[in-house]
């Protein structure tokens, strides 16, 4: 069972990588999710993620308080109105634009209401 939680360990490390130069890929999230995998299958990758001068501090901050950086909290709310604009901009449908529009709201009310680092 190592072996999986190994892989997809890598493979949420890969996903944070490309999420951290993509805008509307989450980085963070990955970043947790790959801690939770090398937790349970590699003490040295866990280890290095968690001393990573990048990655580190903001999978700390969540371990430890929920927190996250009023940067990263602006970043993130600049990156859902880019894909809300961009669904204005490629005229989706109104029906989705309120599914859409409904669902990053939350998300911006889940970031907003968490501790900041």
């Amino acid at each position: 069972m190592r072996i999986v939680w190994l892989i997809l360990g890598l493979v949420a490390v890969g996903l944070a990588m490309i999420g951290a130069v993509l805008p509307l890929l989450p980085t963070v999230p990955f970043l947790l999710l790959a801690t939770f995998f090398f937790a349970r299958s590699s003490e040295r990758l866990h280890n290095w993620l968690l001393t990573h001068p990048t990655f580190g501090p903001p999978i700390i901050d969540w371990q430890e308080s929920g927190a996250i950086s009023r940067r990263v909290k602006w970043i993130s709310s600049a990156s859902i109105a880019a894909a809300f604009g961009l669904s204005l901009a490629m005229g989706v449908r109104p029906t989705i634009l309120m599914v859409q529009a409904v669902t990053l709201c939350a998300v911006a009310v889940f970031i907003w209401t968490r501790p900041e680092a």
